[in-house]
């Protein structure tokens, strides 16, 4: 299959990760500047939120707030219009595990609160809160392929409405047992502000391709990439932090793959 005959062109990009608090603050790593430690992601509190929402909110909504926020202000964007898609291979997997436990116990009382949390759109809803925002919103998970087809999905949003949309993809870690089965060991969230029309920003191809996954030759970023599905768009970030033209192909389908293009 060959790639639309069409570009993206970004216009914020967020990050937060272990040892990656915003983008700016990632992009010495990124660009090979500083080391990367892995020590816990570091997260600003949700002040967008009423006092009410804030308390009642965990680990993955902070996560995707943080990496949304940080694409909103790194374009100087106005939230409230923006469509949203957020992508998450398990959602909120602290409140999964809290269900589980209270169901597997003699009390079987769930909280009105932990059910609300539990639903995958929970961040679309209390993002639309916090900028007061109707515009659409998709979410969606695809496992270890859940960058990508977040991608994807913003991409053609994008181009059938003519608007920009904000990508949101993010990934937590489940406690134990759940942890053995989906060993995902740290939070990582990613986000990118695209935009059907040319800013100051880089521009970017999507397409398909049959071909290997990019890999990355540092040992600790690319031991990030591999353990968490948001972390599939570290190749990708790390050629926009280098501001270098370049094709990386992201982690798809079995059998089909992403091609992404950094335009010259």
């Amino acid at each position: 299959m060959s790639a639309p005959p069409f570009a993206v062109h970004v216009q914020g990009i967020g990050l937060f990760g272990p040892g990656m608090s915003g983008w700016s603050d990632a992009l010495p790593v990124l660009r090979g500047e500083r080391p990367l430690v892995l020590q816990p992601t570091v997260l600003p509190a949700p002040t967008s939120l009423p006092p009410a929402e804030r308390r009642r909110v965990g680990l993955a909504l902070k996560l995707a707030m943080a990496a949304g926020f940080d694409a909103v202000q790194v374009a100087g964007a106005d939230a409230s219009g923006l469509a949203t898609v957020f992508s998450s291979t398990g959602g909120d997997c602290d409140n999964c595990h809290q269900l589980l436990d209270t169901l597997a116990s003699a009390d079987r009382a769930v909280s009105p609160t932990r059910f609300h949390n539990s639903v995958h759109n929970m961040p679309a809803g209390y993002w639309g809160i916090a900028n007061q925002c109707q515009a659409p919103s998709t979410s969606l998970c695809a496992y270890d392929a859940t960058f990508a087809a977040g991608l994807l999905e913003a991409v053609v949003q994008m181009q059938a409405s003519g608007q920009p949309c904000l990508l949101v993809a993010y990934d937590t870690a489940y406690p134990a047992p759940l942890q053995q089965i989906r060993p995902i060991p740290h939070a990582v969230g990613v986000a990118l502000l695209l935009s059907p029309t040319p800013g100051t920003g880089p521009a970017l191809r999507v397409g398909w391709a049959q071909a290997p996954i990019d890999t990355l030759a540092d040992p600790v970023l690319e031991s990030l990439r591999t353990a968490v599905p948001a972390a599939r768009a570290l190749p990708l970030l790390q050629g926009l932090a280098r501001q270098r033209h370049g094709t990386w192909v992201l982690e798809y389908l079995d059998q089909l793959q992403l091609r992404v293009e950094l335009l010259p």
